[in-house]
């Protein structure tokens, strides 16, 4: 393992940040750089722009700046995978914590990131109807407490909010190994789409 990802790691362990206050109405994401924009940031900015691409982890846009230029999105989204997948179980475990439950209490309190609102506003899961709504808080509380995270999904490439609480339906009822797995390689997902919003390849 590169000496930068057992950095990030360590980082991530230990000072991941829990979600700051959003407006109700999230701001849109900002203009779209391109790709040279991108690789030609100064490190500041481009921490600042790519803080979020991992929910409450800027870390890993610190280690993603070490690692330009990228040749494509496709290619910095990969570097942000790699780094998810050399972390230890337990830094896995704590990038998982790190996401808010769909719906959760952060939600109903505004106080999800700007991209997390973004992205559950268009899954449609913040505007269940009351009989959804539980049964879906219901099954966020069942996972939890079997896996002791919380229930991770790329809520964009789902089409439906049913098509969200029949995945969750599903995925309670699996082992804890394979739920760390998915929820790691959901993460990656939610990175790489993120990573699409703010850059357009050149």
């Amino acid at each position: 393992m590169a000496s930068w990802w057992k950095d990030a790691a360590a980082v991530i362990l230990s000072t991941c940040a829990a979600p700051g206050a959003a407006d109700a109405r999230p701001p849109a994401p900002p203009p779209r750089l391109s790709l040279a924009q991108m690789n030609a940031l100064p490190d500041v900015d481009f921490r600042r722009i790519f803080s979020n691409v991992v929910e409450c982890c800027p870390e890993v846009a610190v280690a993603l700046a070490t690692q330009r230029p990228f040749s494509s999105v496709g290619a910095a989204a990969q570097a942000a995978a790699d780094i998810l997948e050399a972390l230890p179980e337990a830094a896995r475990r704590r990038v998982l914590l790190l996401h808010p439950d769909l719906a959760g209490r952060l939600a109903q309190h505004g106080l999800l990131t700007a991209e997390s609102q973004r992205e559950q506003q268009a899954a449609g899961v913040l505007r269940l109807d009351p009989e959804r709504a539980q049964r879906l808080a219901l099954l966020n509380t069942r996972y939890r407490e079997r896996f002791g995270f919380p229930y991770v999904v790329c809520a964009r490439e789902k089409k439906s909010s049913e098509q969200i609480l029949e995945d969750l339906q599903q995925r309670v009822e699996r082992s804890r190994e394979d739920e760390l797995r998915t929820g790691i390689d959901e993460v990656k997902k939610i990175c790489r789409l993120r990573l699409q919003e703010l850059v357009a390849d050149d």
